[in-house]
């Protein structure tokens, strides 16, 4: 049977040549055209990159390799007796395209165990941090100190051809993917569990030991599979996946490229909004009575106005691309139905997902009134017991890691170069608007 890598490579053969054509023969096409307002507001929408891994589509949400949100957790396999599909199999997809079998995810499963091991001096990064660091910090640097590891690194100063650079950074990918629930629940039982550290076992799958790790009963160990593959990859234009595939289009190896994504990731612009939808629930929950209180939904909708009122806006509702609720909200959210149906926070969110989104529409501010991925992913972490707003981020991190070490990873095989935007001043812009400094027109200077 043909490995992963095999299959990678059998798919990397086959897709080079379309990359070549494009470039030699339809290398001048515009694709789009940028304005000034996307130059100075953080170029979005523009069209520059490219990425087959997945794409935001504003109706459906996220797709991976194709398949909707819905068709991704139908189709890949799953764990016997788990409702969540293996996390190794949604790499498989990632990596290839293809929906592996039964015997092709075992493969992956055999491939993390085997690369699970952490090297001593990790931990001890991790134990020379201070008590009260954050974990994001410490997680970016145990990823950053693993660069003597690099593969990667060890065959391009031996020459290696450019052709095969995708070799090596498939082979780092995996050693540090196998690596991170290791050193993602180390670091949470150094910061909140006094150091009690579980030791991983060998025969679970990536969810599955990662909630062994954390100490957490099932269905916890399904809780890990959604929540990593739900985040793990969303488009490269996003902070965290721009910023990965940056660094690494400089050939900087997996260790350097993925601790700058977690630096991304960590800003509260971006990874930050699952433990401010959780801040502003609670807030919600005291200002009600309390968890004993059940609130009708006309109050739930005057705390929300109020909200809106004050100048504030609803956390976990809105997103920039969709224009419809999040799938990844969605499959969150039939989860709770199932399994949280009692939890006070989540009849909060119900009561929220009910009454939020006709009264963003009635103010008409928000070009989309639904709820993101952020409204849910907090709430069942709590539920389960993890409660340390400050270590979702890093839950986030794992699951993200896995889309970006395929883009890069196909990044090196299609030979993309180092990335280099052109920049202009703002004089320029100001000319190009037919302005002075001042705002006045230039033709009426004439």
């Amino acid at each position: 049977m043909p490995t992963l890598k095999d299959r990678l490579y059998e798919k990397i053969e086959e897709f080079r040549p379309r990359t070549r054509r494009l470039i030699k023969e339809y290398g001048d096409v515009v694709i789009d055209e940028v304005t000034i307002a996307q130059a100075i507001g953080g170029m979005r929408g523009v069209k520059s990159m490219v990425t087959d891994i997945s794409y935001l589509d504003p109706n459906e949400g996220i797709r991976y390799r194709g398949y909707t949100l819905p068709e991704t957790f139908e189709k890949l396999p799953k764990p016997p007796g788990a409702e969540m599909p293996y996390v190794e199999s949604l790499f498989y997809l990632l990596l290839t395209g293809d929906i592996p079998n039964d015997s092709e995810v075992n493969d992956v499963v055999d491939e993390f165990s085997k690369r699970r091991i952490v090297p001593r001096y990790i931990y001890d990064v991790i134990d020379s941090f201070p008590c009260c660091s954050h974990p994001m910090t410490i997680f970016s640097t145990a990823i950053l100190s693993m660069h003597r590891e690099s593969f990667f690194t060890k065959k391009y100063n031996a020459g290696i051809n450019k052709k095969d650079y995708w070799d090596p950074m498939f082979e780092d990918s995996l050693n540090l993917l196998a690596k991170l629930p290791e050193i993602a629940t180390y670091i949470y039982a150094k910061l909140y569990r006094n150091g009690e550290r579980i030791q991983s076992n060998p025969n679970l799958d990536f969810g599955g030991n990662f909630a062994h790790m954390m100490g957490i009963g099932a269905p916890y160990d399904d809780v890990a599979r959604m929540h990593f593959i739900i985040h793990s990859d969303h488009e490269s234009g996003n902070v965290s996946a721009h910023t990965g595939h940056l660094v690494a289009s400089s050939l900087s190896d997996i260790y350097l490229s993925i601790s700058a994504m977690i630096n991304g990731l960590a800003g509260p612009l971006h990874g930050l909004a699952s433990q401010s939808v959780l801040q502003w629930l609670h807030e919600l929950v005291d200002r009600m009575g309390g968890e004993n209180v059940t609130p009708s939904e006309a109050e739930v909708k005057q705390y929300v106005w109020e909200t809106l009122n004050s100048g504030q806006v609803i956390p976990g509702f809105g997103h920039a691309v969709l224009r419809k609720t999040d799938p990844r909200y969605a499959l969150q959210r039939e989860f709770s139905l199932s399994h949280l149906k009692d939890d006070t926070l989540f009849k909060y969110v119900d009561i929220l997902y009910k009454v939020v989104p006709p009264i963003l529409m009635e103010q008409g501010k928000a070009k989309n009134p639904w709820p993101n991925v952020d409204a849910q992913s907090g709430v069942i972490q709590w539920h389960y017991g993890v409660r340390e707003y400050d270590f979702y981020t890093v839950l986030f991190g794992i699951g993200r890691a896995l889309g970006i070490t395929t883009n890069i990873i196909w990044a090196r095989a299609l030979g993309y170069p180092l990335e280099r935007p052109k920049s202009l001043t703002t004089s320029m812009l100001e000319k190009i608007a037919g302005i002075d400094k001042y705002g006045n027109k230039l033709s009426d200077k004439k």
